[in-house]
Order: structure tokens, then sequence, then C-alpha cells
């Protein structure tokens, strides 16, 4: 068996043949890391053989020192992901569903690790229950997608009703969207693991990269 690599940074141990085993490299997770140190954690990356690397939950003073080291870097503020190399090729397709337009910064983070992982995706924003009839016009989009990712706030009901209009695995982000009875996402979380539509996976709260990561790994068993 061949000895798992590894790059030992002091304050973090890179994973460098996550990829290999998993299909998903090790992705640095720049919240509670200093800049500096999400550069490191890129560049280790970088050196160890990597032709791209990406962070989440980048803050603007990270994507800054990301930026003066690799001005070429691409960026989505939005997302709060940043990415040094080139991406891969994509294909394949994954509809991503929100319920309402502050549901935006997740799903763009699901956007771009579909990207980084090389799958094609198709926002549709906005289709949340409180207007059922919006979903109900897109039920043909789900029907020609690998998977679906929804991602929904409030009372996280939208990944129920898409569950119901597609053979398509729904892959399920409740957001920290809504009121205080939200109980920032809880209520959304909740709701999403008793669907009474079957064919629903949940990941955690806010979690858009986990969903991309799910969504890749069906789209590539797809193509398989």
């Amino acid at each position: 068996m061949t000895p798992e690599r590894t790059a030992d940074l002091g304050f973090a141990r890179l994973d460098l043949d996550r990829e290999r085993r998993t299909g998903t490299p090790e992705v640095v997770y720049a919240a509670g890391k200093t800049p500096e140190q999400t550069v490191a954690c890129l560049a280790g990356l970088l050196d160890g053989g990597a032709a791209f690397a990406w962070a989440t939950r980048a803050d603007s003073e990270t994507v800054a020192a990301v930026r003066r080291r690799w001005p070429g870097a691409t960026v989505d503020e939005q997302a709060r992901c940043v990415a040094v190399g080139e991406l891969p090729p994509r294909s394949g397709e994954v509809v991503v569903l929100t319920a309402g337009t502050s549901d935006g910064p997740v799903a763009a983070e699901v956007a771009f690790t579909l990207a980084a992982s090389g799958v094609g995706c198709r926002r549709v924003d906005d289709v949340g229950v409180a207007g059922v009839h919006r979903v109900l016009a897109v039920a043909s989009d789900l029907a020609a997608a690998d998977a679906v990712v929804v991602v929904a706030g409030m009372d996280g009901a939208l990944p129920s009703v898409v569950a119901g209009l597609t053979d398509r695995l729904v892959v399920a982000v409740p957001t920290s969207v809504g009121y205080g009875a939200a109980f920032e996402g809880l209520a959304a979380l909740l709701t999403m693991l008793t669907a009474c539509a079957p064919g629903v996976l949940v990941v955690n709260i806010d979690n858009g990269f986990g969903a991309g990561v799910a969504a890749a790994r069906i789209v590539r068993s797809v193509q398989r």
C-alpha cells in the first residue's frame, strides 16, 4: 500500500492524497485562519502537486492576501471562495435551487464547489413554496439534471416539494435565513430531516461546500 502523503506546515498537516482516495481534494477552510495561514495552505497544496487549490469562507482580508500572492486567482465574493490555478473542465449538470434571494450566498458556495469539482451548474433562484407555481414551472429542468441541490431557510419546505417532482437525488441545504423561531437554520434543518418525500439527503446548516461535494460525487457516479 502506498503511504499517504502529507505536508506539515506546523499549524496544519495537509492531506496531499485526499483527491486520489476520495475524488475531492483537501480544501482550505479559511474561517478561523489568518490570511497568511490560508495562503500557506494553498501554496502547500500546489507544491504537493495539485493542479489548483481552493479555500472556502474567505473574508476580504484573506482574498486580498491570496490576490497579492497569485494575482490571477479566481474569486467569488458572494460564495466567499477563492481558487488558485486552472479550474477543471466541466461535465454533467446539477440544478441548484434557492427558496429566496437571501439564500444566495450559500447557493453560490454550492456552485463554486461544483465548478471546482469539474461539474456544471445551473442556478434557479427564488422559487420558494410561498409561490409554489414558481418551482412547478421548472419541473422539466429538474428532470434533465444529474442531481438537484435545494437551498432554503425559513421553514425549509422546498426540498419536499422538489423531491416530489423528480426522480433525481435531492441534496437539501438548510440556511440560517429567517426570523427568531427559525433558530438560525435549526427549524429548516429539522423540516428537511423529517421530509415526507423520500430521496432527500440533508447536509448541515449553511454547508454549501458539503452539498456541492455530495452532488459532484453523484454526477461522477452517474458518468461512470
